[in-house]
């Protein structure tokens, strides 16, 4: 059932303030009465909707627009790699979406006599952050919209003039088909804590993408939330890889955008036997292996009261090694900064996500001790989300898929282009992951319209079958007897 109020979640108890609360009211409610309009709508409509959504970003000239906005504004990425991003990650999502039902029945299934049916959740409340702010809200405007619900972003400060100029270039698309703009609006500036926590509170879902305070209000907001975990990536070479192939997919992935994406390797676990030639071979991709002094200078610079610096954040590899004082290495223009780690931990910063072109290496004696790194990394950060794997054995995939603390692994791939769906893999395309229990989420997919969405399922009678006790217990009596 939507709301028509304020939910009475633990939240409700925090005071708020009344201007806060009558604007996000206000939002909520033009929210609504679109909704109900796209309610009535058939697949063939809602098809355009998303498709009108779509263009709004696809089109060059204005995904250049946003692209260049987005890094002016956040101070971070890289313009072309978010134009890519932008447009790969949208393209994706409506194929996928407009291959889906999302509207009247999607499923039936005589055999069990049951009818699956589509039905909006209502209101969404898509949080978003700054280091994907164009890609991250016309992913979730997309979704929200093919399953016929009305969404209201709310973009982190940095990100707000590019998820504002996005919604301008979405209102137009919607009105060139005929569609409510307040399906799509956006929480006004200047975007607080306070006001993204009531919107939480009034819509009907929440997905929230960003960091961990985020996902926890999210999840405490007593409304029905999706959230993701902490990306943390740790790739492995073992010693049957393309050490070749491994080095170029690593550092295409570890550099792309500046390594903003949540899906770009922080650690790479390399076994014994080929770490110095796997050394080499991210040597000849740009990577530059620090002494450990630079090392320790690095840390110093990247991470000032234990918390990571915007000096790292989504910048490149010589403007890191330049704020290091690294001017020899900012000199040779590497494209990522790698650093040998042995440990792992709080006292070990490089074991985490560092959101920048720096990359942690580990020595591993064999497979089975480089899976036990990977286990401590993501005890420490990253539990859940993925694993990278470099090796000529498909049945090192299937050990890390039952015993590593993930929801994927990713066979000999570009990490970052991978998990979110791409292409050339079966992923649904999505840019926020879900990582399970083990990243305290409540679900491990990528998130997708299906999450959007509520079903509702016409069960008839069918010929009954009974099983006898014997079909069922048959094989436990005769081993253990009655």
């Amino acid at each position: 059932m939507q709301k028509t109020g304020m939910s009475m979640g633990a939240a409700d108890s925090a005071p708020v303030d009344a201007g806060i609360r009558r604007d996000v009211t206000a939002l909520v409610a033009r929210a609504r009465a679109a909704q109900a309009v796209a309610d009535g709508y058939d697949q063939a409509r809602i098809n355009d909707v998303v498709a009108a959504a779509a263009w709004a970003i696809l089109e060059p000239q204005r995904n250049r627009a946003l692209a260049e906005l987005a890094v002016a504004d956040t101070g971070v990425g890289v313009v072309d790699d978010k134009i890519r991003k932008n447009y790969r990650k949208t393209l994706g999502l409506l194929r996928d979406l407009q291959a889906a039902r999302t509207v009247g029945v999607i499923a039936e299934d005589e055999a069990s006599g049951i009818v699956e049916i589509a039905r909006p959740v209502g209101v969404v409340c898509a949080v978003t952050p700054s280091t994907n702010p164009a890609a991250t809200p016309a992913n979730k405007i997309m979704n929200s919209l093919a399953a016929r619900n009305a969404v209201v972003v709310a973009p982190s400060p940095k990100g707000w003039s590019t998820c504002e100029r996005l919604l301008r270039y979405v209102h137009q698309q919607l009105d060139k088909v005929g569609a409510p703009r307040d399906l799509v609006q956006m929480l006004p500036a200047p975007v607080t804590k306070e006001s993204t926590a009531e919107l939480m509170r009034q819509c009907d879902l929440v997905v929230a993408t960003g960091s961990q305070a985020n996902v926890r209000a999210a999840y405490r907001s007593g409304t029905p939330a999706f959230g993701v975990g902490a990306g943390n990536v740790a790739s492995i070479i073992d010693e049957t890889a393309d050490l070749a192939d491994a080095a170029r997919k690593i550092a295409s992935s570890k550099s792309f955008d500046n390594a903003t994406s949540c899906s770009s390797e922080n650690s790479v676990v390399v076994v014994e036997a080929v770490m110095s030639r796997a050394l080499a071979a991210l040597g000849a991709e740009g990577g530059i292996l620090l002494t450990g002094d630079q090392k320790r200078r690095l840390q110093q610079a990247m991470w000032r009261g234990g918390k990571l610096s915007a000096t790292a954040i989504g910048q490149s590899a010589p403007r890191i090694a330049a704020a290091a004082g690294l001017d020899d290495v900012a000199a040779q223009q590497p494209r990522m900064l790698l650093v040998q780690e042995d440990g792992v931990g709080a006292d070990h910063p490089f074991s985490g996500e560092k959101l920048s072109p720096v990359l942690a290496v580990y020595l591993a004696r064999d497979f089975d001790d480089a899976c036990a790194i990977v286990g401590r990394i993501y005890a420490f950060q990253g539990a859940g989300h993925s694993v990278g794997l470099h090796s000529r054995l498909p049945e090192r995939a299937l050990q890390l898929g039952l015993g590593a603390p993930v929801s994927r692994v990713i066979v000999g791939q570009a990490h970052c282009f991978a998990t979110g769906g791409s292409f050339d893999n079966g992923l649904p395309f999505s840019l926020s992951m879900g990582c399970g229990t083990w990243g305290r989420n409540n679900f491990s997919d990528n998130l997708g319209v299906r999450h959007y969405m509520n079903v509702t399922r016409v069960s008839r009678a069918i010929a009954e079958r009974v099983p006898t006790e014997e079909a069922l217990l048959g094989d436990f009596f005769a081993r253990y007897g009655r």
